[in-house]
């Protein structure tokens, strides 16, 4: 296999690996037999001591291989050069993939994706992702630029279960969308005043639900791609909801509708 993050984009992400940092995620990504991890890098001016011998050893017994760096080049690959504390770790993650083809796949049911427009804060992506890969989302639209960054927080807000989620990596997210609606997808955002609930919608055979940022929501170029606007019910005065438990509700709505 070719070495991959070394072509991985700024978010240290590619077809099926992921590129981790920092010395305590990648030792207990290193420990975690539920994992495959690809290759170990280091940074030539580690001391050969402390954690780095133990993340040293961890690769060792698990048959990973070491791969020696300057710091430039260490920093390239795992893109957070400030951040890094000389370590970076490629992980086998089947489950990501990009999205054209995952639309080339051949499916018999329905399909329910996530699309992420400007999630900037890391735990609320790793929540999102959590809810996602627990419930009934078949992907997550994670447009190659304006999302976090998956890193250290994402990966700890997301209680591990980023390397398992289906992140589909996409082009910006207007073009994204229009992939899916070629595909005969339904897009759907949610709006504080839409007159039709989330609970009430009766999804198609292929439903994307999009989530906006936290401050400004949808942008206007998604929202103009929208084919249904749906709402969710408040009650007391309360405006909104934080992304990550729309993400939730989304997710398990399939179950309330049963």
């Amino acid at each position: 296999m070719p070495d991959q993050s070394l072509y991985a984009d700024k978010k240290a992400f590619f077809d099926g690996v992921l590129t981790i940092y920092g010395r305590k995620p990648v030792l207990e990504t290193l420990q975690d037999k539920s994992l495959t991890c690809h290759t170990l890098h280091l940074a030539e001016s580690n001391r050969e001591s402390g954690m780095i011998a133990n993340i040293r050893q961890s690769a060792q017994n698990i048959g990973v291989p070491i791969k020696l760096h300057s710091r430039e080049a260490l920093a390239r690959i795992s893109k957070n050069g400030k951040q890094d504390q000389g370590v970076a770790l490629d992980v086998l993650c089947p489950s990501f993939q990009q999205l054209t083809a995952y639309l080339n796949e051949p499916t018999a049911g329905p399909r329910r994706l996530l699309a992420l427009d400007s999630i900037n804060n890391p735990q609320n992506l790793g929540m999102i992702i959590r809810s996602a890969a627990a419930g009934e989302i078949d992907g997550i639209i994670l447009p190659e630029k304006g999302t976090a960054a998956l890193g250290p927080l994402v990966i700890k807000a997301s209680a591990g279960t980023l390397y398992r989620a289906p992140l589909l990596h996409s082009p910006p997210l207007p073009e994204a969308l229009r992939l899916c609606q070629d595909r005969g997808a339904q897009v759907c955002v949610l709006e504080a005043d839409a007159s039709l609930s989330l609970f009430s919608h009766r999804a198609g055979q292929f439903s994307v639900y999009v989530l906006g940022n936290e401050t400004d929501g949808i942008s206007a170029q998604v929202k103009a791609l929208a084919d249904a606007t749906l709402s969710i019910p408040m009650r007391n005065g309360v405006e909104s909801l934080n992304v990550a438990v729309t993400a939730s509700l989304i997710a398990f709505g399939p179950y309330l509708e049963r």
